[in-house]
């Protein structure tokens, strides 16, 4: 096997003078290192180090970033996913359901039937791609573990009383419309 000394000369990059001093200078390193007991590190090899080191921590951050994204590309085909197969009809839209999304107030028109799974908390209003929704509640419980901005509307069913409330007498009717 040729060494690279032996390759470089034969190419005529490095004539024969270089290549002896660079082989005394070589013996020279050697020599000192045995009689101190110490190893010198070249420079050279430290930066290289150094250069490796970084590249390979810039190599884990862009792998990290990139499963962060397909993991994130993951959980909102499987929301798509859940929303299209469990969505329900809004009815024949007869009714007028008001509900708040951030600081506005929208409509949804639904029957009574809709509006009464609405009320009682078995329907949830999900706002997927700004298209409005309607799912079961153990979906939207779903959706909410995975992104919980996507469910506008929830209706907790509860039969629990406060004590201390004035109100407690006076319950509020179903068909109430605001």
């Amino acid at each position: 096997m040729v060494s690279l000394q032996e390759q470089l000369l034969k190419a005529g990059l490095v004539d024969q003078k270089k290549a002896k001093r660079a082989n005394q200078d070589k013996s020279k390193q050697k020599k000192v290192e045995r009689r101190t007991g110490t190893q010198s590190i070249a420079e050279a090899k430290l930066a290289a180090l150094e250069t490796q080191h970084k590249n390979i921590e810039r190599t884990r951050e862009l792998n990290a970033q990139r499963v962060a994204a397909a993991q994130q590309k993951s959980i909102t085909a499987q929301i798509a996913q859940m929303v299209q197969q469990s969505r329900q009809s809004k009815g024949a839209g007869d009714i007028a359901y008001n509900f708040t999304h951030g600081k506005t107030i929208e409509r949804l028109f639904v029957s009574t039937e809709v509006q009464g799974h609405l009320v009682a908390g078995r329907l949830v209003i999900i706002r997927l791609d700004g298209v409005t929704e309607l799912v079961p509640r153990i979906v939207a419980d779903k959706i909410a573990e995975r992104d919980p901005s996507l469910v506008v509307r929830v209706n907790k069913t509860s039969t629990e009383v406060d004590e201390d409330d004035p109100y407690a007498a006076f319950p509020i009717p179903d068909d109430l419309m605001w």
